[in-house]
């Protein structure tokens, strides 16, 4: 099984940047020992990974990396968020529950089994979930250390027509939604992303965004903003190429770390 501490990558920036791209859904791997748990069928897999992995968001980030002023900081998952999500709760406050997607999940995106109802959540949560909490929350501390602020920008996308598992998806499809917190998304780093991206709206479909439980709603020196962009607009769905918009889609969120770093 692959070992906790090789699962993500904190990919490290300029001592003086605040900035942090969180990239927690862009991988596909899944490690042996936790596909043996899942009841899926190879090719219905490579479907339902296409479908729930928010490809190429790794590479958007490492464009931007490349072309920000200052170089941000990068925390990139190397796992399939099908092991474990290290952005849900591991617990009862999570609603995503209510359709099988805690942080270990039991439905897939169209609500058929992909593990056992009665599998035991608690060694995935230790191994994967619980080691990259606590790296999150390190590398946050390190900014906030080097830097006095922390600001997380939270880079996902999501897929141009609603799926299933969709809690709260009938709302508006933005080229890019920004997802907020209302105490930690400052309006200053929610404008700027409108001017970096252009075409954006708040909290559809998707909200909230990432902050580490430590700092959650108490420390206002670490603000989060979530970046979701709708998979058509740089890729061929599902699971397809990348196009000409990944570079400048990078391009963008390149413009919005340089905004943040001010």
């Amino acid at each position: 099984m692959t070992d906790a501490s090789h699962s993500f990558d904190l990919l490290p920036g300029d001592r003086l940047s605040p900035v942090i791209l969180h990239v927690p859904h862009a991988a596909r791997e899944i490690p042996d020992a936790v596909r043996a748990g899942i009841v899926l069928g190879d090719e219905e897999l490579a479907r339902e990974l296409d479908l729930i992995t928010d490809a190429y968001t790794d590479r958007i980030a490492e464009v931007a990396a490349g072309l920000a002023g200052v170089t941000p900081w990068r925390f990139v998952n190397r796992l399939s968020r099908l092991v474990v999500d290290p952005e849900r709760f591991p617990d009862e406050r999570e609603e995503m529950l209510a359709v099988g997607m805690g942080a270990v999940y039991t439905r897939t995106t169209h609500g058929a089994v992909l593990r056992a109802e009665a599998v035991a959540a608690g060694p995935l949560v230790e191994r994967y979930f619980l080691p990259y909490a606590r790296a999150m929350t390190e590398a946050v501390a390190d900014r906030l250390e080097s830097t006095g602020r922390a600001v997380i920008i939270d880079v996902h996308s999501y897929p141009s027509r609603r799926l299933p598992y969709e809690l709260h998806g009938e709302g508006p499809r933005p080229p890019v939604c920004l997802g907020t917190d209302s105490f930690h998304t400052p309006s200053a780093l929610l404008d700027a992303a409108r001017e970096a991206f252009g075409k954006t709206q708040p909290d559809t479909p998707f909200a909230g965004t990432y902050v580490p439980l430590e700092f959650h709603g108490k420390r206002p020196e670490v603000s989060a903003l979530m970046v979701e962009i709708r998979r058509d607009t740089y890729m061929t769905e599902p699971g397809g190429p990348a196009g000409p918009g990944l570079e400048r889609l990078g391009g963008a969120l390149a413009g919005l770390v340089d905004a943040a770093s001010r």
